[in-house]
């Protein structure tokens, strides 16, 4: 995404707008009513389904980061300004809205509902662009930090499905699933800022 600060404004004010309309839909299914059209996973999730999902996010953190050292791919991050932070949190309630929200197919049988899980994964990551560059013109970018990234990527997809459809967690709520998603991705910029990639 881009990191003009009104673009950045704009998304956070998405994010936070989706949650504006999460917070009525969960408010109704708390109190028992229904409502037509409501936010997907708009349900409340036990304490333990939250430790669960962020546990998992950062351990699958930790092995991205273990796995960049031992690999020598250090040297290869980009480079984050401070204020995309506020991007990258908002991403947890966008992606999750979108992907383990919508991009999901759950009332055609268990087989579909697993391909449709590991395709979307595979979308999921292929999206981040770590393939290909466009700071000089288009150009791929078929290198090992690449390939490691979106595999940690397509890992971290998976782990947001079972979060949302794993039996910890049996009304479904998206809400563990936002928040594994905005520690994991908090986690990538404190990593970061100790590697010296954050700018100021």
């Amino acid at each position: 995404m881009d990191d003009n600060p009104i673009m950045v404004f704009l998304y956070v004010g998405a994010a936070a707008y989706v949650l504006y309309m999460y917070k009525g839909d969960y408010l109704a299914a708390k109190s028992g009513r229904t409502r037509s059209g409501a936010m997907p996973g708009a349900e409340n999730a036990s304490f333990w389904a939250f430790l669960i999902a962020t546990l998992g996010a950062l351990l699958l953190l930790g092995v991205e980061t273990s796995g960049e050292i031992a690999l020598g791919l250090v040297e290869e991050q980009s480079e984050m300004i401070w204020y995309f932070l506020f991007v990258i949190i908002a991403a947890g309630v966008i992606e999750e809205v979108i992907f383990r929200g919508y991009l999901v197919v759950t009332d055609k049988g268990r087989t579909l509902f697993i391909i449709s899980c590991v395709g979307f994964s595979l979308f999921f990551a292929l999206i981040h662009s770590h393939f290909w560059a466009t700071e000089n013109g288009f150009e791929w970018t078929y290198t090992a930090k690449a390939f490691f990234s979106t595999s940690i990527l397509f890992a971290n997809s998976l782990w947001f499905y079972a979060i949302r459809f794993g039996p910890w967690n049996p009304k479904r709520s998206i809400f563990p699933c936002m928040l594994a998603h905005a520690a994991s991705n908090v986690g990538v910029f404190l990593v970061k800022l100790t590697q010296g990639y954050v700018l100021f």
